[in-house]
C-alpha cells in the first residue's frame, strides 16, 4: 500500500529561478510581475517533470527575501496565481502546485467572475466616455462601483492591460495608475457572459454550502466557527472562506465582529426576512469603533486637502494630524493608507520625506459609514 501514497515534497528556494523580474524598468506592478514569473516557472518545471502536483512552494518569507520585496507583495502575487489555477492553498500544509492537466478548478475560480468584471469595466469605460490617456478609477474605487472584490478588479485590470486596452504606470511604492490605452468594445459573447446569472464561481458555490452549514448547525445569535475551522470543514482556502463571509455579511445573514467577539449568525433560516435589529450593531466592539473612526478621519483629511493643499504639497505629520483630529496615530495611518491606495497621496521616506499630495480627492458628501460608535460618557 505504501507505494501508492504520494509523498509531498517541499520545493527548495534554490529551485526557483535565480533571474528575478526587473522591477525598475517595467510599468507593471511588482505583484503582477511576480505572478507571471511564478506561472512561467511552474509551466517550465512541470513540463520537465521537475515538480509535480502537490509539491509545496517555499514559504513566503523565503520568496520575499529571494526577490527582495515585501511579504505582502509576494502574498498578493500568490493569490493571483491561485486564481489562475496554478496553485492551491491547504490549511496547515502550505501553498501547493495544482493539477495543471485539469483546468476545471481554474475556470470555476476565475473565468466567470473575472470575465464578468472585465465586461463590466469595459461597459463603464464606454458609458462614462473615458478617453485614451485618461486614468481609470483605482482598484479600490472600481471595487466599490462594481460591487466586487479588489482582487477581482486587479485581475480584470491586468487582463485588460495584457490585451492592450489599458496600461499601468507604477507610482511610488507598489501602487499603479491605470491609463486607458485604446477604446474597448463589447462583443455579443461578452454581453452573454455578463448577463449569465446562472454561472457560479467557486466562491458562489462555497457561499451556498457555508450558508446551509450555518443554518443546519447554528441559531440566531450563535458565534460561528473561525475562518480556519470553516476552511478545514469545507476543504477550501482561508481566502475563499473570507470572500464567502464577506458575501454573507453583505446579505445580512451574519454580522462580523472583530477580535475575540467573532462573527454571529443574524437570521433564522425559517424566517429569512427577520434579520438582526439595528440595536445589535449600536454597541460595537472597540475594533469596530476604530473602523468607523478611520473612515471619518479619512473624510476630514479629504476636506483638509481640498481646502488647503495642492498636488506636490506636503501634509502635516501623522502626529500633528493625530493631535488636530484628537485620534490615535494608528487611526490617522489607516486613513492615509486608504487615500494612498486611491492615488491621492504618496509617502516618501528619509530626511526630506513625508506625506505628499498627488491629486485632489473628489469624494461624495453622501458617504455612509458601516459602524456606529457611542461615547460611554453620554450613555
Amino acid at each position: 500500500m505504501s507505494n501508492i501514497i504520494t509523498e509531498q515534497r517541499k520545493i527548495s528556494i534554490n529551485e526557483m529561478p535565480s533571474e528575478i523580474p526587473d522591477f525598475n524598468s517595467s510599468f507593471q506592478t511588482k505583484d503582477s510581475l511576480i505572478k507571471q514569473w511564478i506561472m512561467d516557472w511552474i509551466l517550465s518545471m512541470v513540463s520537465k517533470n521537475k515538480i509535480k502536483e502537490n509539491d509545496i512552494l517555499p514559504n513566503k518569507n523565503e520568496i520575499s527575501r529571494h526577490l527582495g520585496v515585501s511579504i505582502g507583495t509576494v502574498q498578493n502575487a500568490i493569490r493571483y496565481v491561485e486564481d489562475e489555477g496554478y496553485l492551491k492553498s491547504k490549511q496547515k500544509l502550505g501553498t501547493m502546485i495544482s493539477n495543471l492537466t485539469n483546468p476545471i478548478s481554474s475556470e470555476i475560480k476565475s473565468t466567470s467572475k473575472r470575465d464578468k468584471t472585465i465586461v463590466a469595466i469595459k461597459k463603464y469605460l464606454i458609458k462614462n466616455s473615458i478617453s485614451v490617456g485618461m486614468p481609470l478609477p483605482s482598484t479600490r474605487k472600481m471595487s466599490d462601483i462594481l460591487g466586487v472584490s479588489q482582487n477581482t478588479v486587479r485581475l480584470a485590470y491586468e487582463y485588460l492591460c495584457s490585451s492592450g486596452i489599458i496600461e499601468s504606470r507604477q507610482l511610488k511604492g507598489n501602487e499603479a495608475n491605470w491609463i486607458l490605452k485604446s477604446v474597448p468594445s463589447v462583443s455579443k459573447e461578452e454581453i452573454k457572459i455578463s448577463n449569465n446569472l446562472n454561472t457560479y464561481t467557486l466562491v458562489d458555490k462555497i457561499t451556498e454550502s457555508l450558508k446551509n452549514y450555518l443554518f443546519s448547525n447554528f441559531k440566531p445569535g450563535d458565534k460561528i466557527p473561525t475562518h480556519e475551522d470553516i476552511a478545514s470543514k469545507l476543504g477550501v482556502s482561508i481566502k475563499t472562506v473570507h470572500d464567502c463571509i464577506k458575501t454573507l455579511s453583505e446579505q445580512g445573514i451574519i454580522i462580523t465582529r472583530r477580535g475575540r467577539y467573532g462573527s454571529i449568525l443574524a437570521v433564522d433560516p425559517s424566517n429569512l426576512s427577520k434579520k438582526q435589529s439595528v440595536e445589535d450593531l449600536m454597541f460595537a466592539p472597540a475594533g469596530d469603533a476604530v473602523f468607523y473612526s478611520y473612515q471619518k478621519i479619512e473624510e476630514k483629511i479629504v476636506d483638509l486637502i481640498n481646502n488647503k493643499y495642492n498636488p506636490g504639497d506636503k501634509l502635516p505629520s501623522m502626529q500633528e494630524l493625530s493631535k488636530s483630529f484628537d485620534v490615535s496615530t494608528n487611526t490617522v495611518r489607516r486613513a492615509l493608507k486608504n487615500l494612498a491606495l486611491d492615488g491621492y497621496i504618496t509617502f516618501d521616506r528619509g530626511r526630506y520625506g513625508g506625506t505628499f499630495v498627488v491629486d485632489k480627492p473628489d469624494y461624495s458628501d453622501s458617504r455612509q459609514y458601516q459602524w456606529l460608535s457611542i461615547n460611554p460618557d453620554y450613555i
